[in-house]
């Protein structure tokens, strides 16, 4: 039987199991057959062909037009009536996940669209500022010119810089129910592709290994969690060392923040930024090289025969603490690590590769000594005592806090090396192609926004109990299209959502969107 179709709009008979005939009007929406209402039941067959009719009138009155009729034998010519009247297919995944976040975060405060586009396009697509114009035409529709972008990079850095850091900060307080007084520091160093140093691009050592590079260091502070706070770019030979005190003193008191307790690792940590932090009353734990401790205190370290899982405290003065911790597991990578350096000093050795320019202190070059003038071999009974301190770790401190506290909080160190990896792999923050320092600065402030977002997206999955990867959830985000039609019978636009796979229903359910 011809029945009317409206787009997805047709009467049904349905047979009950009593007998009774019920007449529906259903809408197929996405393949899937919706209710819209039950015009009425009857055995009589007069009375149904009467619903029936009815029904049809229904659709007429819903959809306020005239009504096509469409069989299976003009199948094709619905099927050429819907592409014909498709007028955009656009991409809306992002806008929809990652757009609800933006907005919930509030950095929705910030009323221009381009920051809210290059900071979602930075977690989808990461690239250069001449792909993402490319990228936001190709899938949004959206026709920037690359200068347009430029010119707003400087409005960013010297009108908006400040309040987008506060709009998150005050994010993350509330995430963190008020609660500041732990924070954590790092470094890294981003490069660019140019070969000409300037005031702030400098050659210096790089953790990407770009050591001809001119480079910038990025210092950058994160709370508990590994939310970002607050970061400050710096010369690219600056010592690292120099970069910590300048971020956390102004952070402190911008936020007005009384205590705070700064763990960082070792390496920024010389004795002039101890004594530093102590005079201004912070407190800290930082990694402690036990290795180079006064031998009163390696003796008690050697002599405790921690079993795994167990820590001792030592008192080096009224307000300092070693913490020591012992790991199994730590000790058999330490071992296969020491394993791995010596190996490869004895192949240099063999192949002629080391000369006295190699003996020094760094890393496994330690092994290293000269015998005669010019001869150089592995001075075994070095290599062999260091195994006394595989699985060891130390932790300095003037916290109050008891062992257990003060090694997990700096194992929650993890968070910002984690926050580098992710802003270097899946946000790209390097090589950076910028060469005005406002716009490298901006050009932070973009990923700094990005990874707020993408930390947020982190934690709300958490809470939501999902499987789900931020960057797994993104990439299902990056399949959902919306498409829009026009029919020949109206100037009325038909948009809807093309879903297709249940990851896509999964998502939409989750975040509700």
């Amino acid at each position: 039987m011809t029945q009317p179709y409206f787009w997805g709009m047709f009467v049904r008979k349905k047979l009950n199991k009593s007998g009774i005939v019920s007449i529906q009007v259903l809408e197929k929406i996405a393949g899937k057959s919706t209710l819209v209402k039950t015009v009425g039941s009857s055995s009589d067959p007069t009375e149904i062909e009467a619903l029936f009719i009815k029904g049809k009138q229904l659709i007429l009155a819903l959809k306020g037009q005239t009504s096509l009729y469409f069989d299976k034998d003009n199948e094709e010519q619905l099927v050429n009536l819907f592409f014909n009247g498709i007028r955009e297919l656009s991409l809306v995944g992002p806008e929809l996940l990652l757009g609800k976040l933006f907005d919930q975060i509030g950095f929705g405060a910030i009323k221009e669209e381009l920051f809210r586009h290059l900071v979602l396009t930075r977690l989808c697509y990461p690239a250069s500022k001449l792909k993402t114009t490319d990228y936001l035409f190709k899938y949004k529709g959206l026709s920037i010119d690359v200068e347009s972008v430029y010119r707003y990079l400087d409005k960013l850095n010297n009108k908006q810089k400040q309040q987008i850091q506060n709009i998150s900060y005050g994010h993350t307080l509330q995430v963190l129910n008020n609660e500041m007084s732990i924070v954590f520091y790092d470094v890294t160093t981003l490069y660019f592709e140019a070969e000409q140093e300037d005031d702030l691009r400098k050659t210096g050592f790089s953790k990407d290994g770009r050591h001809q590079q001119p480079q910038i260091v990025l210092g950058l502070l994160v709370s508990t969690g590994g939310y970002p706070l607050a970061y400050e770019i710096f010369e690219g030979k600056k010592f690292e060392g120099h970069t910590m005190l300048p971020v956390i003193e102004a952070f402190k008191a911008k936020y007005k923040l009384e205590k705070m307790v700064v763990i960082a690792d070792a390496g920024l940590m010389s004795n002039d930024n101890i004594t530093e932090l102590q005079n201004k009353n912070y407190e800290y734990i930082i990694g402690a090289r036990i290795k180079n401790e006064p031998k009163s205190i390696e003796n008690q370290i050697l002599s405790a025969g921690l079993k795994n899982g167990e820590s001792i405290a030592i008192v080096k003065n009224e307000s300092n603490r070693i913490i020591i911790s012992y790991s199994d597991s730590r000790a058999k990578k330490d071992a296969a690590n020491r394993k791995r350096g010596f190996e490869k000093l004895e192949k240099n050795i063999t192949k002629g590769k080391l000369t006295k320019r190699h003996i020094n202190n760094r890393g496994y070059n330690k092994y290293l000594k000269l015998e005669g003038d010019v001869k150089i071999s592995i001075d075994k009974e070095k290599y062999q005592a260091d195994a006394k301190w595989d699985g060891l770790k130390g932790y300095s401190t003037n916290t109050a806090l008891t062992k257990d506290e003060i090694i997990e909080n700096y194992n929650h160190l993890w968070q910002i090396e984690k926050a580098f990896r992710i802003s270097k792999s899946d946000l790209r923050i390097r090589p950076i192609f910028h060469r005005l320092k406002g716009r490298i600065e901006a050009h932070i402030c973009i990923a700094f926004c990005a990874y707020k977002i993408y930390k947020e997206l982190e934690r709300q999955l958490k809470n939501k109990k999902s499987d789900l990867s931020p960057q797994k959830a993104i990439d299902i985000a990056k399949t959902i299209y919306k498409i829009t039609i026009q029919t020949n019978l109206s100037n009325t636009m038909h948009s809807r959502l093309y879903i297709d796979k249940d990851e896509q229903r999964q998502l939409i359910k989750l975040f509700d969107l």
